[in-house]
Protein backbone atom coordinates (compact mmCIF):
# COMPACT_ATOMS: atom_id res chain seq x y z
CA UNK A 1 0.00 0.00 0.00
CA UNK A 2 1.06 3.31 -0.88
CA UNK A 3 0.27 5.20 2.14
CA UNK A 4 2.37 8.41 0.58
CA UNK A 5 0.44 8.61 -2.04
CA UNK A 6 -2.85 8.33 -0.50
CA UNK A 7 -2.47 10.70 1.72
CA UNK A 8 -0.63 13.13 -0.82
CA UNK A 9 -4.32 12.78 -3.13
CA UNK A 10 -6.38 13.07 0.14
CA UNK A 11 -4.79 16.13 1.45
CA UNK A 12 -5.60 18.22 -2.37
CA UNK A 13 -8.63 16.35 -2.67
CA UNK A 14 -10.14 16.97 0.53
CA UNK A 15 -9.38 20.84 0.39
CA UNK A 16 -10.73 21.52 -2.73
CA UNK A 17 -14.10 19.41 -2.26
CA UNK A 18 -14.73 19.26 1.79
CA UNK A 19 -15.65 21.68 3.88
CA UNK A 20 -16.58 25.45 3.32
CA UNK A 21 -19.34 26.77 2.08
CA UNK A 22 -19.66 26.28 -2.08
CA UNK A 23 -17.92 22.93 -1.56
CA UNK A 24 -19.87 20.01 -2.59
CA UNK A 25 -18.72 17.82 0.42
CA UNK A 26 -19.46 18.81 3.75
CA UNK A 27 -17.41 16.30 4.94
CA UNK A 28 -15.56 13.02 3.88
CA UNK A 29 -14.35 9.87 5.51
CA UNK A 30 -11.66 7.09 3.50
CA UNK A 31 -12.38 3.86 5.21
CA UNK A 32 -9.68 0.85 4.90
CA UNK A 33 -11.96 -1.76 3.32
CA UNK A 34 -11.12 -5.35 2.33
CA UNK A 35 -14.50 -7.09 2.04
CA UNK A 36 -12.50 -10.68 1.84
CA UNK A 37 -10.35 -10.02 4.71
CA UNK A 38 -10.73 -11.69 8.42
CA UNK A 39 -13.60 -10.33 10.28
CA UNK A 40 -11.29 -9.77 13.36
CA UNK A 41 -9.38 -7.38 11.71
CA UNK A 42 -11.07 -3.86 12.33
CA UNK A 43 -11.64 -1.50 9.60
CA UNK A 44 -9.70 1.89 10.24
CA UNK A 45 -10.32 5.40 9.22
CA UNK A 46 -7.36 6.04 6.79
CA UNK A 47 -8.80 9.35 6.14
CA UNK A 48 -11.06 11.86 7.57
CA UNK A 49 -11.99 15.25 7.09
CA UNK A 50 -15.31 17.72 8.20
CA UNK A 51 -15.83 14.86 10.69
CA UNK A 52 -14.60 13.01 14.02
CA UNK A 53 -15.51 9.47 13.23
CA UNK A 54 -15.42 6.97 15.79
CA UNK A 55 -13.48 3.94 15.02
CA UNK A 56 -15.95 1.30 16.98
CA UNK A 57 -19.11 3.14 15.51
CA UNK A 58 -17.61 3.09 11.75
CA UNK A 59 -17.23 -0.84 12.85
CA UNK A 60 -20.30 -0.89 12.69
CA UNK A 61 -21.08 0.77 9.22
CA UNK A 62 -18.07 -1.49 7.36
CA UNK A 63 -20.72 -4.47 8.66
CA UNK A 64 -23.49 -2.77 7.33
CA UNK A 65 -21.56 -2.99 4.06
CA UNK A 66 -20.39 -6.24 4.56
CA UNK A 67 -23.85 -7.82 5.09
CA UNK A 68 -24.99 -6.19 1.64
CA UNK A 69 -28.62 -5.66 2.50
CA UNK A 70 -28.33 -1.91 1.90
CA UNK A 71 -32.48 -2.25 0.41
CA UNK A 72 -32.82 -3.57 4.02
CA UNK A 73 -31.15 -1.50 6.90
CA UNK A 74 -30.06 1.75 7.58
CA UNK A 75 -26.93 3.06 8.62
CA UNK A 76 -25.30 5.50 10.82
CA UNK A 77 -22.70 8.02 10.68
CA UNK A 78 -21.94 9.81 13.92
CA UNK A 79 -25.74 10.62 15.12
CA UNK A 80 -27.23 10.61 11.91
CA UNK A 81 -29.41 7.55 10.28
CA UNK A 82 -29.42 7.14 6.46
CA UNK A 83 -31.45 5.13 4.38
CA UNK A 84 -30.15 3.78 0.82
CA UNK A 85 -32.14 5.30 -2.10
CA UNK A 86 -29.95 4.27 -5.02
CA UNK A 87 -27.84 1.50 -5.31
CA UNK A 88 -24.96 0.73 -8.10
CA UNK A 89 -22.27 -1.66 -9.08
CA UNK A 90 -20.00 0.04 -7.23
CA UNK A 91 -21.40 2.91 -5.22
CA UNK A 92 -24.52 3.78 -3.23
CA UNK A 93 -26.09 7.33 -2.39
CA UNK A 94 -28.55 7.81 1.15
CA UNK A 95 -30.37 10.09 2.44
CA UNK A 96 -30.08 11.28 6.25
CA UNK A 97 -33.28 10.08 8.05
CA UNK A 98 -33.28 12.62 11.12
CA UNK A 99 -31.96 15.97 10.23
CA UNK A 100 -33.78 18.89 10.84
CA UNK A 101 -32.83 20.93 7.46
CA UNK A 102 -35.12 21.74 5.13
CA UNK A 103 -33.10 20.58 2.22
CA UNK A 104 -31.81 17.37 3.80
CA UNK A 105 -28.49 15.95 4.06
CA UNK A 106 -27.52 13.00 2.05
CA UNK A 107 -24.09 10.48 1.95
CA UNK A 108 -22.06 9.17 -1.24
CA UNK A 109 -20.86 5.97 -0.70
CA UNK A 110 -18.24 4.18 -2.77
CA UNK A 111 -15.94 1.43 -2.92
CA UNK A 112 -12.82 1.19 -4.18
CA UNK A 113 -10.18 -1.96 -4.33
CA UNK A 114 -8.77 -0.90 -1.11
CA UNK A 115 -11.12 1.62 0.79
CA UNK A 116 -14.92 2.76 1.43
CA UNK A 117 -15.52 6.39 0.60
CA UNK A 118 -17.64 8.46 2.15
CA UNK A 119 -19.01 11.64 1.55
CA UNK A 120 -21.81 13.89 3.04
CA UNK A 121 -23.19 16.77 1.32
CA UNK A 122 -26.29 18.87 2.28
CA UNK A 123 -28.66 19.64 0.14
CA UNK A 124 -30.85 17.61 -1.79
CA UNK A 125 -30.76 16.50 -5.83
CA UNK A 126 -28.49 19.20 -7.35
CA UNK A 127 -25.79 18.34 -4.09
CA UNK A 128 -26.19 15.04 -4.21
CA UNK A 129 -24.72 15.27 -8.25
CA UNK A 130 -22.05 17.42 -7.44
CA UNK A 131 -21.43 15.02 -4.17
CA UNK A 132 -20.86 12.39 -6.29
CA UNK A 133 -18.69 14.21 -9.40
CA UNK A 134 -16.57 15.17 -6.08
CA UNK A 135 -16.13 11.34 -4.70
CA UNK A 136 -15.76 9.72 -8.13
CA UNK A 137 -13.20 11.80 -8.65
CA UNK A 138 -11.14 10.67 -5.77
CA UNK A 139 -12.19 7.68 -6.37
CA UNK A 140 -10.57 7.40 -9.83
CA UNK A 141 -7.64 8.69 -8.59
CA UNK A 142 -7.63 5.34 -6.59
CA UNK A 143 -7.81 3.00 -9.33
CA UNK A 144 -5.06 4.50 -11.33
CA UNK A 145 -2.97 2.37 -8.42
CA UNK A 146 -5.75 -0.02 -7.84
CA UNK A 147 -6.61 1.31 -4.21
Amino acid sequence: MDWGFVHRIWDKWASNNVGSSGQPLKAALLINYDPTGPARLVSTVAEQEGIQADPIELSQFVSYVKRNKLQTESFFIGSNQYLVTSIHESWFGARCMNISKPAGEGAIVMQTAAFLLVGLYEGSIGSASRAMVAVDQFAWQLGRRNL
